[in-house]
């Protein structure tokens, strides 16, 4: 490692010193008095709130329903001069006599706009604070919405085209009569109907005209909004701007962006992630130009900052399945020659040894594109220690929501120990295909995802063998009712479903490579049971991959509210089953029943569970970092 060169220690205290120092300056009485002579009365009792410590110049109280009192005890301007030192009754009158259009207005913001107001200025010398201030409210009857006009103007607004979208934004107008109205509720209802323009076929569509009449007497709202839509876009050509290293018409495959479709932010953002998440590219930002171009055929800009051509990454992690991990991955952008992206790595964990190489050439017009790899590892499967080479290669296209590859797969398995199982090898034809329909790819709340892969082959050592292997993957997330977070947030609980199932089909003496078959257990399967531990059994008890794997898990996943507060942590209880075995009527479950948290962190949600696994009789503590499927 590089050594440092660091200043000497005394040369950042002084520097600490010296900046305490200058503050300290802008505290002294004469500093403050020159800042009193320079500045109004009211810049001097803003700045002194903020500034100013000690005893309060007076208490505040609001006395009035719960809605009310906290929106006046939080906003209400009075707050700002509580610890004013030696604030003068001259100074807090006019303060009070401000008070009542600023909780007016306030109130205005909840649709209260007939209140009764009483504010009273008492002397209390031997209390917390010299002086106590009560605001006394009765707010009145809630302003509800009358009538809402929600119209449309300009070229677009009247054909036929239009028509269908202007009857789903006025369908969906969420302050309908009878409503309360309020501020926030009036801003979002006109900003969703907005959204809903410009982000499918018009982008440029805003809000011409808005208004909201307030009949006080009758406490009613008639609320009344033109949106100008624009013209309809349609995406043209995509330009790469920053672009040195690598050639533009990869990032315009990659990003496989609708060119002669209509314009749709959706569509946008997925090109934008798909350039993102090539590897190719630090940053990648994509904006449709609106100005002065043909809407019918508007290009896209795509602002690049490109990685580097060669990049080494280390890592350390830990879980509970495989306890403490070193990683090394070397990163090539563009190998020499045939120009595709090489990622090769080492990885090293209790259970593992691998290394490992996967190429992967730029897609081509239809988005499908080439692969290559290969993997050495080493590692426990069942009671054994196995070594195995794999080679594979094929194509790959992932689209919109769907994942799909086909590839031939060679596989080399040799297992080490007393009565360990024959080495092996195989060929295989395969093909995948993955769905994922989640409202979130990296912390999903609902939707789901289904994956399955079907593979034949033969076994070619010790003898030919034909064989089918297939393996089936379902994830679900089922809402379940509202949880009230409080200040107006909202989140759902939700049935977490999962289930899982392969089968590997030969004849009944057939050695396949023990890489085919099935085990299962751990923390992404049944929890409760240790990293792999479910599997086939022989006689005396040893563990080895089975032919037919079945697993199932239900999970009830539910916000936390703690005393009245909302937190990014949620609670879940489980139930987890899963069993692997050679025949189909041999199947023996294994359950693991438990409980746990799930905290919401910035990079995927972290799992924490403790399960009982019921056939072990013992409790297993297992942690995860992110989502995957």
């Amino acid at each position: 490692m590089p050594s440092l060169t660091t200043a000497p220690a005394r040369w950042p205290a002084l520097l600490l010193l010296s900046l305490v120092a200058l503050q300290g300056c802008s505290l002294l009485p004469g500093a403050r008095d020159k800042a009193d002579s320079d500045d109004n009365t009211s810049t001097l009792a803003s700045d002194a709130g903020v500034a100013g410590e000690g005893a309060e110049a007076f208490t505040l109280e609001v006395q009035g329903p719960d809605a009310v009192r906290d929106l006046l005890t939080r906003h209400m301007e009075l707050q700002r001069f509580r610890r004013l030192p030696g604030l003068q009754a001259s100074e807090l009158s006019r303060l009070l006599g401000a008070a009542d259009a600023n909780a007016r207005e306030l109130l205005g913001t909840m649709g209260y706009f007939s209140p009764t107001l009483t504010i009273a200025l008492k002397e209390t010398p031997g209390g917390p604070a010299p002086r106590a201030i009560t605001v006394d409210v009765e707010p009145g009857p809630q302003t509800r919405v009358a009538s809402a006009d929600i119209a449309f103007t300009g070229p677009e607004a009247d054909s036929p085209e239009f028509a269908r979208r202007k009857e789903r934004i006025q369908r969906s107008w969420s302050l309908s009569p009878g409503e309360p109205f309020t501020q926030d509720a009036w801003d979002g209802a006109k900003a969703s109907g907005l959204r809903q323009l410009q982000t499918l076929r018009y982008p440029t569509a805003r809000i011409d005209t808005s208004r909201a009449e307030i009949d006080a007497d009758r406490s009613e709202a008639k609320l009344g909004v033109t949106y100008a839509p624009g013209p309809p876009y349609r995406f043209g050509a995509l330009r790469v701007q920053g672009a040195h290293r690598y050639d533009p018409d990869g990032a315009r495959r990659i990003a496989r962006l609708p060119t002669g479709s209509e314009y749709s932010e959706t569509a946008l953002l997925d090109a934008q992630a798909r350039l993102a998440s090539s590897g190719y590219y630090d940053a990648v930002f994509l904006t449709l130009d609106t100005d002065g171009t043909d809407p019918q055929a508007a290009p896209v800009t795509a602002q690049v900052r490109e990685a580097p051509l060669q990049k080494v990454v280390f890592g350390v992690g830990i879980s509970t399945d495989t306890g403490a991990r070193l990683s090394l991955d070397h990163i090539h952008n563009r190998l020499p020659g045939i120009g595709w992206r090489a990622v090769s790595k080492v990885t090293i964990d209790q259970k593992t040894r691998l290394l490992s190489t996967e190429w992967t050439d730029l897609p081509n017009e239809d988005g499908w594109r080439w692969f290559g790899g290969a993997q050495l590892q080493r590692e426990e499967t069942g009671s054994y220690d196995t070594d195995s080479v794999r080679l594979r290669g094929g194509r790959t296209k992932s689209e919109g929501h769907i994942d799909r590859s086909y590839f031939l797969q060679y596989d080399d398995s040799k297992s080490r120990g007393p009565s360990a199982p024959p080495s092996s090898n195989a060929i295989t034809a395969n093909y995948g295909w993955t769905g994922r329909y989640f409202n979130n790819d990296t912390s999903p709340t609902r939707g789901y995802g289904i994956a399955a892969e079907l593979g034949v082959g033969t076994t070619l050592r010790p003898e030919r063998e034909p064989f089918v292997r297939t393996r089936v993957r379902w994830q679900s997330f089922v809402p379940m009712g509202r949880v009230d977070m409080g200040e107006g947030v909202v989140r759902t609980s939700r049935l977490s479903l999962r289930a899982e199932g392969g089968a590997v089909i030969a004849r009944q003496g057939a050695d396949i490579p023990v890489t085919q078959l099935f085990l299962t257990g751990g923390d992404t399967t049944v929890r409760g049971y240790g990293y792999r531990k479910i599997g086939a059994r022989t006689e005396n008890d040893t563990l080895y991959g089975g032919r037919y794997l079945a697993v199932g898990s239900v999970e009830w996943q539910r916000p936390i509210e703690l005393r009245g507060n909302r937190t990014d942590f949620e609670s879940a209880v489980f139930v987890d089953a899963g069993a692997v075995a050679d025949r189909w009527g041999d199947f023996d479950p294994r359950v693991g029943v438990g409980a746990g948290l799930r905290w919401r962190s910035p990079v995927g949600p972290l799992q924490a569970d403790v399960a009982y696994g019921v056939q072990a009789k013992a409790l297993r503590l297992h942690l995860r970092l992110g989502f995957s499927f």
